[in-house]
């Protein structure tokens, strides 16, 4: 079982950034492939970003590229979420996400833990 606990979530102006943090409760944090998604009021949740156990590949929605960067801190078993250049159509609630497959993952079936989400704002 893998507990995980995002934090960094809040209410910032269009253009501003926020940092989400990850915590892992399980000490094999770096077998495990880890990814980001959203859910909008009213919408289905999407995917974000993936990163694998080891932190060498990544992968990006296209509506985040150039903006958010994902990394990995094993040795902390926290993975972080950079957002810069935020838009009011990121608003959503962040979800974590932890894969046993040490790849990355961009389905959310393919997510076997999940954290309880934290709220970004994005103001215009």
């Amino acid at each position: 079982q893998v507990q995980l606990v995002e934090s960094g979530g809040g209410l910032v102006q269009a253009g501003g950034s926020l940092r989400l943090s990850c915590a892992a409760s399980r000490r094999t944090f770096s077998s495990y492939g880890m990814g980001w998604f959203r859910q909008a009021p009213g919408k289905e949740r999407e995917f974000v970003v993936a990163i694998s156990g080891s932190g060498g590949r990544k992968y990006y929605a296209d509506s985040v590229k150039g903006r958010f960067t994902i990394s990995r801190d094993n040795a902390k078993n926290t993975v972080y979420l950079q957002m810069n250049s935020l838009k009011p159509e990121d608003t959503a609630v962040y979800y974590c996400a932890a894969s046993v497959r040490s790849d990355y993952q961009i389905q959310s079936y393919e997510y076997d833990y999940w954290g309880q989400g934290t709220l970004v704002t994005v103001s215009s």
